[in-house]
């Protein structure tokens, strides 16, 4: 499956955006769809996750209450709703594809990614 990660941008703090992922190649409704980020000089980290079905969604707590992960499986997309926008949010956002759940929050456990898209939030 091929993915593409779209919606990045320049928002002040406090604001909000929408990154969606867009996907090809095969039945979506298949994966597993994960959102990570990584800022310059640190380790690529877990922001969401969100099941085949969209029943079942994991936020890091970092994001708890402020970001919402969500899915249209008609439409081959998935969505990160990101608010309340804080400067430490700033970073490369990726969409990641997974046959497993097992461990959503690892890197390792995916098997797609997209290219990223850049996020910035300024203080």
């Amino acid at each position: 499956v091929q993915l593409q990660a779209s919606g990045g941008g320049l928002v002040q703090a406090g604001g909000s955006l929408r990154l969606s992922c867009a996907a090809s190649g095969r039945t979506f409704s298949l994966y597993v769809v994960g959102w990570f980020r990584q800022a310059p000089g640190k380790e690529r980290e877990f922001v969401a996750a969100i099941r085949r079905s969209g029943s079942s969604t994991n936020l890091a707590e970092s994001v708890k209450g402020r970001f919402t992960i969500s899915r249209d499986n008609a439409k081959n997309t998935a969505y990160l709703q990101m608010n309340s926008l804080k400067s430490e949010d700033t970073a490369v956002y990726y969409c990641a594809a997974a046959t497993s759940s097992e461990s959503y929050y690892s890197t390792n456990n995916y098997d797609y990614w997209g290219q990223g898209t850049q996020v910035t939030v300024s203080s």
